[in-house]
């Protein structure tokens, strides 16, 4: 040691060196310490959710394709079948007008019974002398179909998922927005530290601070998946 460097020296001059700005130096690290870890954990949470509700969009739109692809077959027998009780009636109707009742017997055997009746019903309003009778017994609200309304029910259930995957992709897409949220302010902790003026670095902390705050708001308020 010096000689003249006595015991006062020495605490001034470890006085100086912990000194308040030393202080406040090591606080802001604290602070920039659990700012980095806070967006940390809200970043890895919010691509959790992001990941979650885009497989949950992708579920949900697999679901509306097979409802959909489901109420098209039935669709399409139910289109079939209504081409079969037309045409079996136009045979029934010309056989009746011409005479020919074993051709009408045969061809009203035939006549499916969701169609049969509705042909009863049909009978019922006296279409051979009355002008205002339907034109037919497919007219009728007695007639039913029950591909043609499965093929419905089975629209509305993809429709229903489709639009339910929808919300979630949506869902995903604001916590994705979250995440480039949390990015920006990870970058203005980290840009902070590159400064060595105090009211610098506390400024971007400032910032980074109020738009953690708004993250972790999105992050609470967000539904979860």
């Amino acid at each position: 040691m010096p000689e003249g460097f006595g015991t006062g020296e020495i605490a001034h001059h470890l006085g100086h060196q912990h000194g308040p700005s030393d202080r406040q130096a090591e606080l802001i690290e604290i602070l920039e310490a659990i700012l980095l870890a806070v967006v940390a954990v809200a970043t890895a949470w919010s691509g959790y959710q992001a990941a979650k509700w885009d497989a949950r969009q992708a579920h949900l739109y697999g679901l509306s394709s097979k409802y959909r692809l489901t109420g098209s077959q039935h669709a399409t027998r139910g289109g079939q079948e209504e081409l079969y009780d037309t045409s079996t009636f136009s045979f029934w109707l010309q056989a009746t007008t011409t005479g020919n009742k074993a051709g009408a017997t045969i061809f009203l055997k035939r006549f499916r019974p969701e169609y049969k009746v509705a042909y009863v019903a049909w009978l019922k309003t006296d279409p051979f002398r009355n002008p205002k009778a339907p034109p037919g017994p497919i007219y009728m609200p007695q007639y039913h179909n029950a591909e043609l309304e499965s093929a419905a029910a089975w629209e509305k259930k993809a429709t229903a998922a489709f639009e339910v995957g929808t919300a979630a992709r949506e869902r995903g897409d604001k916590y994705v927005r979250n995440t480039v949220l949390l990015a920006t302010v990870l970058f203005l902790t980290a840009l902070s530290q590159r400064f060595k003026v105090r009211n610098v670095r506390l400024s971007l902390m400032g910032v980074s601070g109020l738009l953690l705050l708004i993250a972790l708001y999105f992050v609470v308020t967000y539904p979860v998946a």
